[in-house]
């Protein structure tokens, strides 16, 4: 199905939060204000690499209106966080690895005052050398930022005679690839409200992708129970992964229990560039060979990370890069071999793709290269190597069978844009012949879930309010990807409810149950898992109620909008309030369905390795001007198979929205460092695409089927729109102008040519 508005069959939905958003009203988290606040600082190290001799905070405490200075003395627990390795230090004690790492942190009445008080605190450094390359940072000899060493996670997987299948190839490809580091630039930097209370709770209003998460580890850095603190976490500005880590929350919540006020932190732009997390930049290195017929005979990788000081979650980013750099295809044999090392670059962390951009990218230009010195069409290449129905995944693990490889292959192979390869006019212009135009694909196969070895609850909870509201909680969050609006559309397809009869509560530890993460494209596919689980007992519960109430069998009775229906001809005979009240007025129990559950794994004992995919075919149409080497982007086709399509227009604008951040991934994107230090700090020199450079056409293919007595429903796509693009643009851009690129964002010097002009 070609996905706009005349095809969704009338499930167009408009946001409920769409309004909002896009005429600026919607008050985020980081809009909070209240009365009697104070306006957190926080001191971060201007070096990337130091020991820290000396702090003193004396004169910042000493200036009226100041009410607190704090520095790692004053954490009353663990001085550190992470979601997976607690060791990002909360306050650094004896030194600082990278220029985000914070030493102290103020509470004053007024921000320009919280500004004096930064500057009036004596810190005295020893810098030390700056290990800013990751390939030197595993060298024996490189300055070592733990006494352990650089090395900060390795990974491998390899299976039959790698040599002998080399030897055998009749054609080789040896390149290597590099990656930027691109910021997620989201329009709500990090932030928050913290509030503490008088009964000695601590309420914390900040944007996050997993609020029990957060309230877990503020519990071991305040030493408070969990149940002594509240995290508020939803509506979000934009996240993408940013947003996954704890930020700002330890500095705000320390702030509001050593003042007992309300505590004000929002980053400045560079505050977020400085200390926020990144993609992280990687380094493939990569030789793959085919034999005559275009057999893929061997395959080695090996991929350099590029950490930052502190671990986030890049052990599980490498994992997930191990497994995606072999991808859909099969193989004689294969020796993949992964490492992250630490540096004192900027922290590199959870980010849209996780580690899937870089490593598809990689694995697609030599899919390409080998489909050249063949001679044989690139995309046939890709058939005749991709993994069946019934393979094992990538890692040789059993994974949940789909027909999704081949139907997004044929998707693409007919698509009018992959048809128009072979029009003459396609290349240059006779008027402009600096201006040449080039088309390429690339394939998809990624994986959702964390995978193998790693906690992954789902759930959530129906109930019927004493207002006759159906209340559907969720521990997941909004933050831009129509969650609600997919919640909804759910509600009203799987239950019959109109959309007035709903309430949506997210983003609350107190009222919500812990679904998980809202993460890995996981929380559409958890939603429609929980509310099918939930569907035959609330619906129940809400039948037999009913059929005390009116006095008929429950049989005769059905759900629908606005309340109880007839089911032979559903004429409305009593609505959801009227039900509630007779259920309140027999002193009966309210209605409430609750389920509890893991995201599917793959039986085996490998961390990391994946059970779910969903499978993707991108085909990009490009014109490059070689009078300035820049790349434009003049139409884009998606074929994806994800199973049944929840919510149309939230489908559409999750692959519109992720090709537009990898438009920057591909083409203007990278935070460049020198030293350890940000050179690019502010977005007058990050440069993200804008609606000028989304000005191409995007159409999406949706295919929805999936075998019968398939039990997992919608499969993720929250990023997948955002892994392909790269590797399409760059083959376009060889197509136009015969040259290979292996580097980005894509260098304008490299394309650029000169001309006459008579």
């Amino acid at each position: 199905m070609l996905l706009n508005r005349e095809t969704s069959g009338g499930r167009w939905r408009i946001r409920p939060d769409g309004t909002g958003k896009v005429t600026g009203k919607l008050a985020y988290l980081t809009d909070l204000s209240l009365p009697n606040m104070l306006i957190g600082r926080v001191l971060r190290s201007p070096h990337p690499h130091a020991y820290i001799r000396r702090i003193d905070v004396s004169k910042a405490l000493a200036m009226p209106g100041v009410h607190a200075a704090l520095t790692a003395k004053d954490v009353p627990g663990l001085n550190r966080f992470g979601i997976a390795r607690p060791d990002y230090p909360v306050f650094c004690e004896d030194r600082v690895r990278f220029i985000g790492d914070a030493v102290a942190a103020v509470g004053a009445e007024t921000a320009e005052l919280a500004e004096l008080a930064l500057a009036a605190i004596e810190v005295e450094y020893e810098p030390l050398p700056v290990v800013d390359d990751p390939e030197r940072a595993i060298l024996d000899d490189a300055p070592l930022l733990y006494p352990e060493g650089n090395v900060f996670h390795r990974n491998e997987f390899k299976f039959g005679d790698i040599e002998a299948g080399f030897a055998a190839a009749a054609h080789i490809v040896e390149e290597t690839y590099s990656t930027p580091r691109q910021m997620h630039t989201y329009m709500e930097t990090e932030g928050g409200l913290f509030v503490p209370g008088e009964d000695g709770r601590l309420t914390a209003y900040s944007p996050t992708q997993h609020g029990f998460m957060d309230r877990m580890q503020l519990s071991r850095i305040l030493a408070k129970p969990e149940a002594e603190i509240r995290v508020v976490s939803s509506p979000i500005g934009g996240s993408f992964g940013g947003k996954d880590e704890l930020n700002v929350q330890p500095y705000g919540a320390l702030l509001a229990l050593a003042t007992g006020r309300p505590v004000k932190l929002h980053n400045s732009r560079w505050e977020s560039v400085r200390a926020g997390l990144k993609r992280h930049p990687m380094k493939i290195r990569m030789k793959t060979g085919v034999d005559a017929d275009g057999r893929l005979v061997a395959h080695r990788a090996y991929v350099v990370a590029d950490k930052g000081p502190y671990s986030t979650l890049g052990a599980e980013v490498l994992n997930f890069a191990t497994e995606h750099v072999v991808g859909p295809y099969r193989y004689g044999a294969v020796d993949v071999d992964t490492v992250s090392a630490y540096t004192n670059n900027g922290m590199s962390g959870e980010f849209r793709g996780f580690g899937g951009n870089q490593a598809i990218f990689a694995l697609e230009g030599q899919l390409d290269r080998l489909a050249a010195l063949l001679g044989m069409d690139p995309w046939e290449l890709r058939r005749r190597n991709l993994r069946q129905a019934e393979d094992p995944g990538p890692l040789g693990q059993p994974i949940s069978v789909t027909g999704g490889a081949g139907q997004v292959w044929e998707s693409l192979a007919g698509s009018a844009l992959w048809g128009r390869r072979s029009d003459p006019a396609l290349r240059s212009s006779s008027t402009a012949p600096w201006l040449l135009c080039g088309i390429g694909s690339a394939y998809v196969m990624h994986g959702a879930g964390l995978g193998v070895g790693i906690p992954d609850p789902a759930g959530g909870r129906l109930e019927l309010r004493a207002d006759g509201k159906i209340e559907a909680a969720f521990g997941y969050e909004e933050f831009g990807q129509g969650l609600i609006a997919s919640l909804t559309q759910m509600l009203v397809e799987m239950f019959g409810f109109a959309e007035r009869d709903i309430v949506v509560t997210i983003g609350d530890t107190d009222v919500v149950p812990d679904s998980g993460s809202t993460t890995a494209s996981r929380a559409t596919s958890m939603m429609w898992q929980s509310l099918r689980r939930m569907r035959g007992p609330f619906g129940g519960k809400l039948l037999e109620a009913a059929s005390v109430a009116l006095g008929k069998p429950a049989d005769a009775l059905a759900l629908g909008e606005g309340g109880i229906r007839a089911a032979e001809n559903g004429r409305l005979l009593m609505n959801y309030a009227s039900l509630a009240a007779s259920l309140a007025a027999s002193s009966a129990q309210p209605i409430r369905t609750q389920t509890r559950f893991s995201y599917p794994t793959s039986p085996v004992d490998r961390v990391g390795a994946h059970y779910m995919y969903s499978y993707a075919a991108v085909a990009v149409e490009v014109e490059v001007n070689t009078l300035t080497g820049r790349v434009r982007v003049t139409d884009q086709y998606h074929a994806v198979a994800a199973g049944p399509v929840i919510n149309p227009q939230g489908y559409l604008g999750q692959i519109e929205g992720g090709s537009s951040m990898a438009l920057g991934f591909a083409l203007t994107e990278d935070a460049v460092m020198d030293g350890g230090h940000y050179v690019t700090k502010n977005l007058d020199t990050y440069l993200v695409p804008t609606i000028v450079e989304q000005s191409g056409g995007v159409t999406v293919d949706a295919i929805e089927e999936l075998p019968e007595g398939d039990e997992h429903g919608p499969r993720g796509i929250g990023e997948l729109g955002s892994v392909g693009l790269a590797p399409a643009i760059a083959e376009a851009v060889y197509q136009a102008t015969g040259k290979r690129v292996s580097k980005l964002p894509i260098d304008p010097a490299l394309l650029q040519e000169r001309f006459r002009f008579d």
